[in-house]
């Protein structure tokens, strides 16, 4: 057909409008992490262990101020009360009218006429604002531990995963030898020489910790990095540091969402570990592990000093385990078709 010659229109003919298709073409470009969210929320028992943690956050935040008890305000006359709460003392089968284990009733006979929802502990203090007062250090230092093991997992394994050959080898092997000392080593003798505290702890947990996070990421790394995506950015000419954080790190989102979400309890039982044989914060600082500490003395005849710090990390460490199985089935490629 030569150059300029005119086509007939009736040679052409109307396409199909095919809405059938259409459909599947636009779900097919649905937003991965929107899918990620819709398959988050089917899962009834992630769902569950996310409602229980917002709760938990909830009153680690506000419910030192719903009375006017301080973490440390101490008053021996109210020492040892069991808890009690108005709504709740005529249900039998609950532990909170006010009436220890040998069935007398505290408040009759020390005339205390004020509640504690949670009771005392052997000064007086009240266990409600402590509990959450300590529920609040603890998810403060389990998060900045996990935060420090996030930027020094991510940083150390993305250089020995992109680099690889020596660099790789050598980085390796110092991993190996870090994993080879017990963990729990390592934070203890930075205690004992940064002395206890906050802070302390914070850094011995972060920097005994990175270890398992920066070899997930090594490992997903290596396998991203020889995709066709890679080497056609890179034959484009896009430099190692544009490979590693915008090719390379976002698709490894996934596998350290779900460490996170299991880091995070880990360090929480942690803490409340070492704070429990005394080498985690001292007082009067309240945490879940100093509480867990100061109840167990008395754990037969005042089972509620130690009971009730215990459940609270139960519910922490179970709510991140639903959360993190969750994520990891919603995080599922595989799952899509589903």
């Amino acid at each position: 057909m030569e150059p300029n010659t005119i086509v007939p229109k009736k040679l052409f003919k109307v396409a199909e409008n095919r809405p059938v298709m259409y459909d599947q073409l636009s779900a097919e470009n649905t937003s991965y992490w929107s899918g990620v969210g819709r398959r988050f929320k089917q899962n009834k028992v992630a769902l569950t262990g996310f409602i229980i943690l917002l709760l938990l956050l909830f009153l680690a935040i506000l419910g030192p101020y719903f009375n006017e008890h301080g973490y440390d305000d101490q008053d021996i006359s109210r020492a040892n009360l069991p808890p009690k709460i108005s709504l709740l003392e005529s249900v039998s089968w609950l532990p909170f009218d006010g009436v220890d284990t040998r069935g007398v009733d505290q408040y009759e006979q020390k005339n205390i006429t004020t509640n504690f929802w949670f009771g005392t502990d052997e000064l007086g203090r009240d266990i409600w604002t402590r509990v959450w007062e300590g529920t609040r250090v603890s998810l403060y230092i389990a998060l900045l531990a996990t935060l420090i093991d996030i930027i020094i997992g991510i940083s150390y394994g993305s250089i020995s995963a992109y680099y690889g050959g020596r660099v790789d080898n050598i980085m390796q092997r110092i991993i190996e030898i870090l994993i080879g000392i017990p963990q729990l080593i390592i934070i203890i003798m930075l205690i004992l020489v940064l002395k206890p505290g906050i802070i302390t702890l914070t850094i011995a947990m972060g920097l005994a910790g990175w270890t398992g996070m920066a070899r997930i990421v090594r490992g997903n790394m290596l396998k991203l990095k020889e995709q066709e995506f890679v080497l056609a950015s890179r034959t484009l000419g896009a430099k190692d540091r544009r490979l590693i954080f915008r090719n390379l790190l976002p698709n490894t989102l996934g596998p350290i969402i779900i460490t996170v979400s299991f880091s995070i309890p880990g360090a929480v039982f942690s803490e409340a570990f070492l704070s429990f044989i005394g080498l985690g914060l001292q007082p009067p600082t309240a945490s879940l592990g100093t509480i867990v500490n100061d109840g167990f003395k008395y754990m037969r005849i005042y089972p509620h000093q130690m009971v009730i710090s215990s459940v609270v990390i139960s519910l922490i460490m179970i709510s991140f385990n639903l959360i993190g199985d969750g994520l990891r089935d919603a995080l599922d490629p595989r799952s899509r078709k589903r």
